[in-house]
């Protein structure tokens, strides 16, 4: 049989089929647009935008006008399925009767469901810039033809959503744009997108704002300073066996700092004593100390840095008590990770065991071992990896004692004082094969 008899006209089947296969190409034409659109990156069409490419233009343009888009999107598709389920189903019905209806049904969803929705909707979403570029100058036009019928359409969506208590005029996510690039960041990293070490650049450089100079500063326990009251000769020795640049100096009390003394500027000295160290006047040399707040931010420590062109700060408390000291390498570690030349250090405080375990010093800051293990301790209540022990334990643990939490094994190897100065942190699935 070459036609069809629908209530008098006469249709050719091979027309029956193109026109079902026109509507089902245009059901999957537009749920892929919407697929592509709706996943493509803000960031690179920016780029491209920025660049002269007027299809990135077309696509910034749709994504700037986001709910009339997936209103149009939306009616092209429901028009495909509703043109090509309404025509299979007049024509199977004058072929099979009153069964036809049954037949179009399953046929219909079989089709719809994968070469309308399924398919196309898979391609877009791994590839949705590239998608959205060649769709973008057909899908503009649309929306801009239906752009009454659709604004009446968000109206009537606006209206229904605010009477259950949703209006679109607030934020759309609860996270902040900080929260969100760094996200994105994570989840290109997890799938290979991105390397580590540039992850963890990245995150740094967003951290800066919400890291303060006290999660980074080397602690007053830690600090070498040296006594202003010693002979020139022994400030000379101390400067020169310090691996450190500059060096604070204290009078009287320990935690009484008088100023901060530069190898270099102590080395000009001498040049003009003509080598003779006690001939030097320590006061002269010194420069003032410069105290900063505990609560500054890393972002704003860095700016004052670069305006006082200085690299060292003393912390203080909100009582004025000196915390510890910063330095403008300590903020760069934040980025680029461990920075060491050859007077630093050796010492690291991290020391992997051939059994899987990890011995460290109580004093190594938690966002280091992290970066060092690829880890994923938490750093928010605590700095070091003995403040996260404390803070988790409630209490100050002694020698000996085990615990177990966020996936790792912690066991306190040595406690001096009030203070936990060596652990040995193993991952909890190793801790369970031994």
């Amino acid at each position: 049989m070459h036609g069809l008899e629908a209530g008098g006209p006469q249709v050719d089947i091979w027309t029956a089929i193109l026109i079902v296969a026109f509507c089902i190409f245009l059901s999957a034409f537009f749920s892929g647009s919407e697929t592509a659109l709706t996943a493509a990156s803000h960031a690179r069409m920016h780029t491209l935008e920025k660049e002269g490419d007027k299809r990135a233009a077309a696509v910034m343009r749709l994504l700037r006008q986001r709910n009339r888009m997936i209103a149009a999107l939306l009616l092209g598709s429901t028009l495909g399925n509703i043109g090509s389920s309404a025509f299979t189903t007049s024509v199977l019905v004058v072929i099979a009767g009153d069964n036809g209806a049954v037949y179009a049904t399953i046929l219909m969803t079989a089709l719809l469901l994968v070469f309308a929705e399924v398919l196309p909707k898979t391609f877009a979403i791994n590839h949705p810039d590239t998608f959205s570029l060649r769709v973008a100058k057909f899908i503009e036009p649309f929306v801009s033809i239906f752009g009454p019928l659709l604004a009446a359409v968000e109206f009537i969506v606006r209206s229904v959503l605010r009477l259950v208590g949703v209006e679109l005029s607030h934020d759309r996510t609860m996270l902040s744009p900080y929260e969100e690039l760094k996200g994105a960041v994570d989840i290109l990293h997890e799938e290979g997108n991105v390397e580590r070490a540039a992850r963890d650049m990245f995150g740094g450089v967003l951290d800066l704002q919400v890291l303060h100079v006290s999660d980074v500063m080397i602690h007053r326990t830690k600090m070498r300073t040296i006594d202003a009251d010693l002979s020139p000769v022994q400030i000379v020795r101390e400067v020169l066996s310090s691996p450190f640049t500059r060096m604070p100096l204290w009078r009287t009390q320990s935690d009484n700092f008088v100023g901060v003394l530069h190898s270099k500027d102590l080395l000009r000295a001498l040049d003009a004593a003509g080598g003779e160290a006690e001939k030097i006047n320590i006061d002269e040399v010194m420069s003032e100390p410069w105290f900063v707040p505990e609560a500054t931010t890393l972002e704003d420590q860095l700016e004052a840095f670069l305006k006082r062109k200085t690299h060292f700060a003393l912390v203080v408390d909100e009582f004025g008590e000196v915390m510890g000291l910063v330095t403008l390498e300590d903020i760069l570690e934040e980025i680029v990770g461990d920075i060491r030349d050859e007077h630093d250090l050796a010492v690291q405080g991290v020391r992997p065991q051939p059994d899987g375990s990890v011995l460290i010093d109580g004093a190594v800051p938690v966002r280091d071992l992290n970066r060092v293990m690829a880890w994923n301790l938490p750093d928010e209540e605590a700095t070091t990896i003995a403040g996260l022990v404390i803070h988790e334990v409630g209490a100050i643990p002694e020698a000996g004692q085990v615990f177990t939490f966020h996936g790792f094994r912690f066991e306190v190897m040595r406690k001096i004082r009030n203070r936990v100065t060596a652990l040995k942190v193993t991952p909890q699935d190793l801790a369970q094969e031994d």
